[in-house]
């Protein structure tokens, strides 16, 4: 028997598709924050959260494998640097997808993808449990 296909087209060539996630994954993991089409979004979490456990392994050949598919050598940097260290404690689950309604062009849906920001990692402190009376 057969194995199931995973992974959407999205209305692309191979080529196409696989170029469009690189230049994605290079923006999010850049700017930290891109907004694009549900489908899109969804299909690119996948790739986000292998590239952030590339760079928490931090091996040359981890390093090596991000570099050939993320576009630019600083982006690379930063995730073996900063967004490494930033989610060394976590084990997975590092993005988060925020529908915001739908384009109005097309009416697709639309939706913003984002870094998932710990608040005892930015110096916030949580907000004090209310005493019990």
């Amino acid at each position: 028997m057969g194995q199931g296909k995973f992974g959407s087209k999205l209305g692309r060539t191979t080529s196409h598709r696989k170029a469009m996630l690189r230049t994605m994954v290079t923006s999010l993991l850049k700017y930290e924050k891109i907004k694009t089409t549900d489908s899109k979004a969804k299909e690119l979490k996948k790739v986000a959260e292998k590239m952030i456990s590339l760079g928490k392994r931090g091996d040359l050949h981890a390093r090596r494998q991000a570099a050939a598919f993320v576009r630019e050598r600083d982006v690379v940097g930063k995730l073996f640097g900063e967004l490494s260290v930033r989610y060394r404690d976590r084990s997975g689950g590092y993005t988060r997808i925020v529908k915001t309604g739908y384009r109005i062009g097309d009416n697709a849906p639309m939706s913003i993808i984002e870094f998932v920001r710990d608040v005892e990692a930015e110096g916030v402190k949580k907000k004090a449990p209310a005493a019990k009376k």
